[in-house]
């Protein structure tokens, strides 16, 4: 038994992917950013070399590209209703560089205002706020979403603070 084991083992890693073919496995299911691509290589017991040679590859291919990932990623998360605010802090989250940021969102060409007050209608129906509480209530609710102090205290009329620790 112990034979059949050490075996399998042996067949086991010589089956394992390259790591450019594990990256590209990655990639075919979804966009992915280059540092989601490194930690995923390394994970799965990829070399620091082996997996930059594969990203670089690929990269070189356009097969990966963070301002793409940037891009899906910015107009998914405005079409669930986020704000600019929490779509580029997700997106250095990623290891996304602030310009392919600006530059994703920007691209979107997004009315900020309209897209914050349907969630906040679609959060708390068309009903006024009936009192401060109420008004602070919704206008942290838009804060949490991503969306800025400026347009929050327009819609809500709140009395609203600096709320940038939030989200850096």
């Amino acid at each position: 038994m112990a034979r059949k084991k050490a075996g399998s083992e042996a067949a086991s890693s010589k089956d394992k992917p390259s790591a450019y073919d594990k990256a590209m496995g990655l990639l075919v299911r979804r966009e992915q950013s280059e540092r989601e691509l490194k930690t995923k290589l390394d994970r799965s017991g990829y070399s620091n070399d082996e997996s930059a040679a594969a990203i670089d590859s690929l990269q070189s291919q356009k097969y990966q590209s963070d301002s793409r990932f940037a891009e899906m990623l910015a107009r998914s998360r405005s079409a669930n209703g986020y704000g600019p605010r929490r779509i580029s802090a997700e997106l250095k989250s990623h290891g996304v560089s602030d310009a392919e940021i600006s530059a994703a969102i920007n691209e979107l060409d997004c009315d900020w205002r309209d897209l914050a007050r349907r969630q906040m209608q679609r959060h708390y129906g068309r009903k006024a706020a009936a009192d401060a509480k109420e008004r602070s209530r919704r206008a942290a609710y838009l804060l949490r979403r991503g969306f800025d102090a400026a347009t929050v205290s327009v819609l809500t009329r709140a009395d609203i603070g600096d709320p940038g620790d939030e989200f850096d």
